[in-house]
């Protein structure tokens, strides 16, 4: 008999992708399963959840502002027409289990599923847990971490160390370096940085690539996403330079990482997972506006394991010097992979199937 199973989880693509990627190997295990999505009716979580292939309910549900606004005045509303909704859904669907990817839509129906007596999943990406996942904590049948020392904020006995799903794509058939720098236009014998603030881009790290440009270009050759807001202002200046692809977005990131020799971005916990997978040697800079500074802690996890180098947002002056030290040596460079790649988890999907799968069967 088919089964049904609900993923929740979203705000942000550090909460979306890890849940399609957990559809997918769900879906490619279990083909008649029935999977849908719920998430935030505004947020990103709606379009890109049906780009992927499921559908997905949108909730009247948003987080609590930190800092006093009149939004506040909403929240109670918003999240009791939510534990409403999820009440509906789990009693139509009746789902085998439900997963939560965190963030503050998973909140209600994991809530929800859990009075129901329906199995609940938390898949924790930080090393510094939400606080949805926190609350939910005591009600989880099992809770998969990527970070160790999470026992501080969850029950021991329901913790498994699984890491982060990864998308598939950065994984298997990863193209070689001289095929990833050609289709950059760039030459495989000389050092290449790839620079990314994400889909938005960074202010900060697009100004100090800059710096770096300016001040050490012919030292490497550099990929540069830049995020669509800051577009404009970096693209028209530097495309066509030589040793420089610089763009909005980057589509083939298997090829970037396949080309790059060090990786320059903040501290996502879906990036940390990836850089680490890959066994990247890499800068990191915590956004220092992340929810309880999670990208600080991630960031840390690294450093104290020698995986990583991190330049905070108060200290961007040293990121060009940082960067063209490690550029200058390979040495130092293949040292913080080999350690990076001892942390990486490229199992992750598979195992939080795994634990899904077990609920899906008792």
């Amino acid at each position: 008999m088919a089964k049904n199973v609900i993923l929740s989880g979203g705000g942000t693509g550090g909460h979306i992708f890890p849940a399609i990627a957990i559809a997918d190997a769900l879906k490619e295990a279990r083909p008649d399963t029935a999977i849908s999505f719920v998430g935030a009716s505004d947020r990103m979580e709606m379009q890109r959840v049906p780009a992927a292939g499921y559908p997905i309910t949108g909730l009247w549900i948003s987080g609590i502002q930190r800092k006093l606004t009149l939004k506040n005045l909403m929240f109670p509303f918003k999240l009791i027409s939510s534990l409403w909704k999820s009440h509906r859904i789990i009693k139509k669907n009746k789902p085998a289990v439900v997963i939560g990817t965190g963030g503050f839509a998973s909140g209600p129906l994991l809530y929800a599923a859990s009075r129901a007596g329906i199995p609940i999943v938390i898949q924790e990406q930080n090393s510094f847990p939400g606080i949805t996942n926190k609350i939910l904590a005591k009600r989880a049948a099992v809770i998969c971490v990527a970070f160790e020392g999470l026992e501080r904020w969850f029950p021991k006995d329901r913790i498994v160390l699984t890491g982060n799903p990864i998308r598939s794509s950065l994984l298997n058939n990863q193209p070689a370096k001289t095929e990833a720098c050609q289709s950059f236009g760039l030459d495989p014998e000389r050092p290449v940085i790839l620079v990314t603030g994400g889909s938005l881009g960074a202010a900060s790290i697009n100004k100090a690539t800059k710096q770096w440009v300016e001040t050490f270009g012919n030292s490497a050759q550099l990929i540069w996403q830049t995020g669509k807001v800051y577009a404009d202002s970096y693209v028209p200046t530097y495309s066509g330079r030589d040793g420089i692809w610089i763009n909005a977005f980057i589509d083939d990131m298997d090829k970037a990482y396949a080309a790059a020799d060090l990786v320059v971005a903040r501290a996502g916990a879906s990036t940390l997972s990836e850089l680490c997978a890959l066994g990247k040697a890499s800068v990191l800079i915590p956004s220092p506006w992340v929810a309880e500074d999670h990208q600080r802690k991630n960031a840390d996890s690294l450093k104290i394991n020698d995986a990583a180098a991190v330049v905070d947002e108060n200290e961007i002056d040293t990121f060009p010097r940082v960067v063209n030290d490690l550029i200058g040596d390979a040495d130092k460079r293949q040292r913080i992979a080999a350690k990076a790649k001892a942390m990486g988890k490229p199992n992750a999907t598979q195992d939080i199937l795994h634990e899904v799968l077990k609920l899906i069967d008792r």
